[in-house]
């Protein structure tokens, strides 16, 4: 043995080379020993060099933290977001802007009263190197804000992380029981992103374009439609523009599916992109649909409104009862690619703001933001079951609930989910066998709602729900009996809960939104209203059945007729034959309703005039034709149809719209039925 040292050491001292190469051999069996682990490890070890500790730094007027990614700027004590410097911007947001109209939170409240929810007060929650959170407070004070600012206590909080391209924003609203009755109509974050910087806008892989700029919605520059959000542009800066419509409305989308939409500066190959992971803290369930990106160019997080549902759902709160919600936490996401002039760089940053939307969705709900308010994981439940369907004149079995929509809301009647908004809500779909599973739902009392494509009516569980942290609970099977009084004689529609089965028409050449060009979103351009008066200039609407077909022979929004300068009541039929009445049976008419506003149907049957067999009465508010929905508010009609009214072989039932002060004062049919006697 000792001879061999003497040689290796002789070696060592004679043949560096050699004596390397020995080393670097065992190492390779040392390390293949562990390889992922050493690897891992090493991966790890580079990332935390490569990624800059977060930094505050603070002086009288803001405050700004740093993570090496970007630079967010606050107004101290308002907590205005002043900006956001990213790569070669010094700043995102629109500098020429006065502070409180860059990226701010707003509120409106009572009769139309607007207040950008200025703070007094910032307390640091966090200041470590992976992370700073700050608390920007308002207690609201009655002495001092009644009638100035909304009656509502405010804790705006701002997170920056290691690693990450951004900020994520939530907030904490507060009542206490002696603040003053009051409605709430809309609550939201708003950016007001760099004019010159920002003018590509994408909402969905389809949805993505140009867009006209700011001065573009100057009277020199457009002409204002039949309202001031709707504008032909006339002389665009940009020439290709023109011509085409620009309205902030066709670009809403419903909060199951809003969940990301942006910005891109192009010469810089910059993105912008609101992430929303989940939509427990929106209103009015997974249907409602609201505001997203728009003209400005303005990003929005809306969290309250009562867009495509009126004043149905303006929350009210009562004094004597005292509410906390919290809104949020969204990701404000920042990334960069490589400028290339085929502009390929576009969807490498819609791609890469997607998978980072992936990612937020799985890290929810995040484990680092530190108000109580917002529970982690630990202190959620999970809710299980089966929701299956029993109709007999469709199928003797019971049917397994495809694809319907289950959710966790604040108790109500069957479909209240629809116009709540003090609470959360947890929403899943089903899947094939009828099978849901609805994860992380915070502590409380909920009623278990769910609707079912392909079935009218709303399920609710007959009981209450109470989840508790660590909660899960299996509910079992879980049947819904659709509202039927007996078999179909006949049927137009689809019940889906809107009206795009229908027939909608090509817009007006002259009013064109080229983003729209998607068959999807044909519903959303503009002046569709008016199609049904160039469909049916001269008289109502006549449905066949047996011989029509609703996708052609069905317009999509029962509206008024326009003539000349006026509007007029319209009146739609449906002809059908009748072998034989049933004289001691029942039949119903179930009419379900996709949208209403300002509107009154009546029905008669076999008699066109003369007092109705049934009314709806004056109803909804949503303004879904207007805005460019294809559905509002769901509602939903079991008529009873007198036996004597009907007859032995052709029969009609007329459909009258009777309120016609303007083009907009309309119904959406979602589906139609009538029901012949039990059997």
């Amino acid at each position: 043995m000792m001879e061999k040292e003497v040689v290796l050491n002789q070696t060592h001292s004679r043949h560096p080379l050699l004596w390397l190469i020995i080393i670097f051999q065992f190492s390779l069996l040392f390390f293949s020993a562990f390889p992922a682990e050493i690897t891992a490890r090493k991966i790890l070890k580079d990332k935390s060099k490569k990624s800059p500790k977060v930094r505050l730094e603070k002086t009288d007027e803001k405050v700004i933290i740093n993570n090496g990614l970007v630079e967010v700027t606050i107004e101290k004590p308002t907590g205005h977001l002043l900006g956001i410097k990213y790569k070669g911007i010094d700043n995102v947001l629109e500098t020429e802007n006065d502070n409180d109209n860059r990226g701010y939170w707003d509120i409106v409240w009572d009769h139309e009263m607007y207040d950008k929810l200025a703070t007094r007060h910032v307390i640091i929650i966090t200041e470590s190197d992976e992370l700073v959170e700050l608390s920007f407070t308002r207690v609201w004070n009655k002495t001092k804000d009644h009638g100035i600012s909304a009656p509502v206590s405010v804790d705006k909080r701002y997170i920056v992380r290691r690693g990450v391209p951004g900020v994520y924003m939530y907030g904490i609203f507060k009542r206490q029981k002696c603040f003053p009755h009051t409605y709430i109509h809309q609550l939201r974050i708003v950016f007001k992103l760099k004019e010159d910087k920002f003018h590509f806008m994408a909402l969905s892989d389809t949805q993505q374009r140009i867009m006209p700029r700011r001065e573009d919605r100057e009277h020199s520059h457009c002409q204002v439609l039949a309202y001031p959000e709707a504008v032909l542009l006339t002389n665009p800066i940009n020439p290709k523009l023109k011509g085409e419509v620009d309205d902030k409305y066709q670009y809403s989308i419903e909060s199951k599916d809003n969940k990301l939409h942006g910005w891109i500066a192009d010469h810089d190959a910059v993105g912008f992109w609101i992430i929303t992971p989940s939509d427990e803290f929106r209103t009015g369930g997974p249907h409602k649909q609201d505001l997203t990106s728009h003209v400005g160019p303005t990003a929005l997080s809306m969290f309250v409104s009562n867009h495509y549902t009126g004043k149905d759902i303006a929350e009210f709160y009562k004094e004597g009862v005292a509410w906390k919600k919290a809104f949020g936490p969204v990701l404000i996401y920042l990334n960069s690619a490589t400028f290339d002039h085929a502009h390929r760089y576009r969807k490498s940053l819609w791609k890469d703001a997607k998978k980072r939307l992936s990612k937020e969705i799985k890290s929810w709900p995040y484990s680092f933001a530190a108000s109580k308010d917002y529970p982690h994981a630990d202190h959620r439940g999970e809710v299980s079951g089966q929701l299956l369907v029993r109709d007999k004149y469709l199928h003797k079995q019971l049917m397994k609930a495809k694809s319907a929509f289950v959710g966790l809301a604040a108790p109500g009647r069957a479909g209240s989910w629809q116009t709540e908004g003090k609470g959360y809500q947890f929403w899943t779909q089903t899947d094939k066998a009828g099978r849901f599973s609805i994860k992380n739902v915070r502590r409380g009392k909920y009623n278990l709602y769910a609707w079912v494509h392909g079935f009218i009516g709303n399920y609710k569980l007959d009981r209450n729900v109470s989840v508790h942290p660590g909660y899960k609970k299996n509910l079992g099977t879980l049947i819904y009996d659709p509202p039927r009084s007996g078999p179909t004689l006949w049927e137009i529609g689809i019940p889906d809960r809107t009206a795009a089965e229908f027939f909608i028409p090509d817009p007006n050449p002259t009013f064109v939104n080229s983003i729209l060009n998607h068959e999807d979103e044909k519903f959303r351009q503009y002046g569709l209203w008016d199609r049904y008066s160039d469909t049916y200039p001269h008289h109502d609407l006549v449905f066949k059945v047996g011989a029509s077909n609703y996708s052609r022979d069905w317009f999509f929004a029962h509206v008024p007729r326009r003539t000349g300068n006026d509007t007029k009541a319209t009146t739609w039929k449906i002809k059908f034959k009748l072998q034989e009445v049933n004289k001691s049976g029942k039949y119903t008419l179930q009419m379900a309703l996709a949208a209403a506003n300002f509107a009154e149907v009546q029905v008669r049957i076999n008699k066109p005039d003369g007092s109705p067999h049934f009314t709806t009465n004056r109803i909804g508010y949503d303004n879904a034709v207007a805005r460019h929905g294809i559905h509002g508010l769901y509602r939903l009609y079991s008529i009873n149809v007198p036996r004597k009214g009907l007859r032995g072989g052709n029969n009609t039932i007329f459909l009258t719209q009777t309120r016609c002060k303007d083009e907009f004062m309309a119904v959406m049919y979602d589906y139609i039925r009538l029901e012949g006697p039990a059997v």
